[in-house]
């Protein structure tokens, strides 16, 4: 009877060693993980209305004879709690910031001049972003009867960009006026900066031309329109490997 229990004894060991590993008895097993939250949403881009792509905005408030305030609308975004709307002054390069919780905010210019905006949307807790298309507009002025083109802008090769050598290479740009009087173009392009003029009276806007190897290339658009208005682009600069 001896040798009995002991086996009995063994045995109910063993089943209990069973049901502690199984997570029966008393409740010391291991927690359930914490569920990890889910990632905040990325915002959508936001679609711009006002001020129009390529036109002169006659509706902003006359502040004095040197600026107007303007609305600058666009259509709310999805997952998005801010807008950023970004300014730059295409005649002088200087760049402005506003933001705003709604779809609209006021902003006050200086008349007479041209602008380009987009607008950025931001999302609480997350640095993801979305950009809006980019805009250009000019600012209506006193007295003007004319606008001046808008600075041609580069399609290919674009500013900062890498392209692999060959011994022609095709410049690309858009241009664009208030006016609809854009009369000729003048292309700049070399090696150095600022890039000799290479093309004067395009009335088409690419140019093809030879390339002297791997470097450091610049060019530049002038746009001339009908009423002897003249504009010139920024300088874009592009590598050849």
């Amino acid at each position: 009877m001896k040798g009995t229990a002991h086996i009995t004894r063994s045995l109910a060991l063993a089943a209990l060693a069973l049901s502690t590993a199984c997570g029966g008895g008393d409740s010391g097993g291991n927690p359930e993980p914490e569920p990890q939250p889910l990632p905040e949403p990325r915002p959508t881009a936001a679609t711009l209305v006002f001020p129009e792509n390529d036109s002169e905005c006659t509706e902003g408030a006359i502040v004095n004879d040197n600026q107007s305030r303007v609305t600058f609308q666009w259509n709310a975004s999805q997952d998005t709690d801010s807008y950023q709307v970004n300014l730059r002054n295409l005649n002088t390069g200087s760049t402005a910031l506003a933001t705003s919780n709604t779809n609209a905010v006021d902003i006050t210019l200086l008349r007479g001049v041209p602008y380009e905006w987009f607008v950025v949307s931001r999302a609480n807790g997350t640095t993801e972003t979305a950009s809006s298309a980019v805009w250009q507009f000019y600012n209506a002025g006193p007295g003007i009867t004319n606008y001046a083109p808008f600075p041609a802008q580069a399609i290919a090769p674009t500013r900062g960009s890498t392209v692999t050598a060959s011994p022609v290479i095709r410049l690309e740009w858009s241009g664009s006026d208030v006016d609809d009087d854009i009369a000729s173009y003048t292309v700049y392009f070399g090696a150095q900066d600022p890039p000799p003029s290479l093309a004067e009276g395009l009335t088409t806007t690419s140019f093809e031309t030879a390339l002297a190897g791997a470097g450091t290339y610049f060019w530049q658009v002038e746009t001339l329109d009908e009423a002897g208005n003249r504009t010139q682009s920024e300088l874009f600069v592009f590598r050849v490997e």
